[in-house]
C-alpha cells in the first residue's frame, strides 16, 4: 500500500490556495497525513464569475508570496488563463478538470456525466437556490430549462466528511426539476491528487 507521507526534505510548509468546495475533504486529508500545509479557500461559486476568479485568486497568491511564503492552487480548469496564472506565481496546481474529477477520479466522472449526472457537493447544496439565481436569473422555467438541456438527474455526492444535506440535496433537485440520485464517495483519489500536488511543489521549490 503506497504510504502518503513525504520524505524529512520535505517538511517546508507550504500554503494551499484554492476552491472552498471540498473545504472539509481538504483539511480533513491534511490534518490526518500530517502534511505540513496551511489553508486559503475562496468562495466555492467563483467558477461562475471569471473575473472574480481571477482578480481573488491572484490577490490571494500575491498576499501569501509577499509573506514569503511557498504556495500551490487547488482548482481544476476552472479559468482559462490558469495556466498563465500557475507560470506568473511560479506554482503548480491540482492534477484534474475541476473539483468532482478530482473527488471522483476521471473514469467514474465520466461514466455518471455521460449518463447525464449533475454533480452536486454538500456546500452547493446548502446554497443552491441563491447561487443558481445569482448565476441564471430567477425564471425558474429558464433555469430548469437549462438545466434539463444537459442533465438528465442530479447525483449527490457523499463523502466521509459530508454532514447530513439530505434535505438541501432533495431542495436543490426539486427547484431544478430533475431526479435525485445518491453516490457514497471515499477520498482516496482526492488524496492522491492532494499529496501529487504538494509534491511537485516541494520538488519546484527545491530546484
Amino acid at each position: 500500500m503506497k504510504k502518503f507521507v513525504l520524505h524529512q526534505e520535505h517538511t517546508e510548509p507550504l500554503t494551499m490556495v484554492g476552491c472552498g468546495i471540498l473545504r472539509k475533504e481538504v483539511d480533513y486529508l491534511i490534518r490526518t497525513h500530517g502534511w505540513n500545509v496551511q489553508t486559503h479557500f475562496l468562495d466555492s461559486a467563483l467558477h461562475n464569475y471569471l473575473n472574480r476568479l481571477s482578480k481573488e485568486l491572484n490577490e490571494a497568491l500575491q498576499e501569501h508570496e509577499a509573506k514569503g511564503e511557498k504556495t500551490f492552487v487547488f482548482y481544476g480548469s476552472c479559468h482559462p488563463l490558469m495556466d498563465n496564472y500557475l507560470d506568473e506565481h511560479r506554482t503548480c496546481r491540482t492534477r484534474g478538470q475541476n473539483c468532482i474529477v478530482m473527488l471522483l477520479g476521471y473514469e467514474l466522472f465520466m461514466q455518471e456525466l455521460e449518463k447525464g449526472a449533475y454533480f452536486l457537493v454538500e456546500d452547493w447544496a446548502l446554497t443552491w437556490q441563491p447561487m443558481i439565481t445569482a448565476c441564471f436569473g430567477n425564471n425558474i422555467a429558464v433555469v430548469r430549462e437549462i438545466f434539463h438541456s444537459s442533465h438528465k438527474y442530479m447525483l449527490a455526492l457523499k463523502t466521509p466528511c459530508s454532514a447530513d444535506f439530505s434535505e438541501a440535496a432533495q431542495t436543490a433537485a426539486d427547484f431544478v426539476d430533475l431526479p435525485l440520485h445518491w453516490l457514497e464517495v471515499d477520498l482516496e483519489h482526492l488524496k492522491q491528487v492532494l499529496f501529487e500536488a504538494i509534491k511537485q511543489r516541494l520538488d519546484q521549490a527545491t530546484t
